[in-house]
């Protein structure tokens, strides 16, 4: 997956050119209930509302199962605020949501070790 271009609302000595909070309208909870790894996917349904150029964005996103993680990540955009654009899209049925599948256990002995050392190192 290619992340979306910058377009204009992003300059690259001055960064984002307007708030992260007016893309939310201010609005700061989202009406859909969603946590970093929540798996997003389109629905082919068009949106009746209109799309601000950060929705179109998280859409295009979304033709296979994306994390919310992942959506921020391209959309350089806090948290917070992605999940209320994609409440948005959720709420007019353009996007459709569902929990990760872990094909092993989550809470695997192993995979956390290895996770705990990685960050060790790194710090």
């Amino acid at each position: 997956m290619l992340p979306p271009h910058d377009g204009p609302w992003l300059d690259d000595a001055a960064g984002r050119l307007i708030r992260p909070y007016t893309v939310s309208d201010g609005r700061t909870r989202p009406t859909t209930a969603f946590d970093l790894l929540t798996m997003v996917r389109a629905t082919g349904t068009e949106p009746l509302m209109h799309l601000g150029p950060e929705h179109a964005q998280a859409l295009g996103l979304c033709a296979h199962p994306t994390s919310v993680a992942e959506i921020a990540a391209y959309l350089r955009l806090p948290v917070v605020v992605t999940k209320v654009l994609l409440s948005d899209l959720v709420g007019c049925g353009a996007l459709t949501t569902h929990a990760p599948r872990f094909d092993d256990q989550p809470t695997d002995l192993s995979l956390l070790e290895a996770v705990l050392d990685g960050l060790r190192r790194r710090l």
